[in-house]
């Protein structure tokens, strides 16, 4: 029997799974599983108990604007409480898409309504027309493992990152978070927020190792990760690449 574990909650996966996000979570479990570690995974849904305190990694998936407002009085009514406390705490949050621009202090749509966040970490996001979509590549800060990943994204809502936090990562092709600067996604703490579905991790075994490592360490002090052979995604992982530097320079 395994003497380590980790317990994943999944959050809102009825409403927030566009474009396969739960792939994530099949992923972490399945590395984890092939390393003989225990992993508990949980489904938290509107209206379900507000305390999250006794798990380790949280997921949030994307979804539309519709739905994020469907569900801003759940979290008003404890669950945003228990979110806060957890990233202060800590623990791993990968927010993707819509669950990445929640964690924001508000959504601002191109009409001018404003729908008000959880205000985790310090940015905003404003929608537009332009719609950003396609497959991209950028590089994770050294901060964040310095993974580089390759993603598909589709959003019209443009992130500002504020002071206090730091992008995941600068783009090397793409709009990432809004088109007008170089930078993808946020870092606050051990929350990691992203534009990248495909799912990210199944495409991107180094960055879902990082995660894995993170919440580990965390858990129970440094652990060292057994390595696993990756050889086959991470041939698909650089053929992405390829395919997306090829199209870029084709372009220009």
């Amino acid at each position: 029997m395994s003497t380590k574990s980790i317990k994943i909650c999944h959050i809102y996966p009825e409403a927030l799974n566009l474009y396969g996000d739960r792939g994530n979570i099949l992923c972490l479990k399945k590395r984890l599983e092939w390393r003989g570690i225990d992993c508990y995974v949980s489904e938290v849904k509107i209206g379900d108990n507000s305390d999250l305190s006794e798990y380790d990694f949280f997921f949030i998936g994307g979804g539309q604007d519709f739905e994020q407002e469907v569900l801003l009085s759940d979290l008003k009514s404890g669950k945003g409480r228990s979110i806060k406390s957890a990233v202060e705490d800590g623990k791993t949050f990968l927010c993707i898409c819509g669950g990445y621009q929640m964690m924001g202090h508000y959504y601002e749509t191109k009409d001018g309504n404003r729908m008000e966040f959880l205000g985790v970490a310090n940015f905003a996001t404003i929608g537009s027309e332009y719609r950003m979509i396609g497959d991209y590549f950028f590089k994770c800060t050294p901060e964040s493992g310095g993974c580089e990943i390759v993603g598909f994204e589709n959003h019209s809502g443009r992130t500002y990152l504020g002071e206090g936090v730091a992008p995941l990562g600068h783009l090397i092709y793409g709009y990432g978070n809004n088109g007008d600067d170089d930078t993808e996604g946020v870092r606050y703490k051990n929350l990691f927020g992203s534009y990248s579905h495909g799912p990210i991790l199944p495409k991107n075994p180094e960055f879902a190792d990082y995660l894995i490592q993170t919440t580990l360490d965390r858990k129970y002090g440094h652990v060292d990760l057994a390595p696993l052979d990756d050889s086959v995604e991470n041939d698909a992982h650089d053929h992405m690449i390829n395919l997306i530097l090829k199209g870029a320079a084709n372009k220009n």
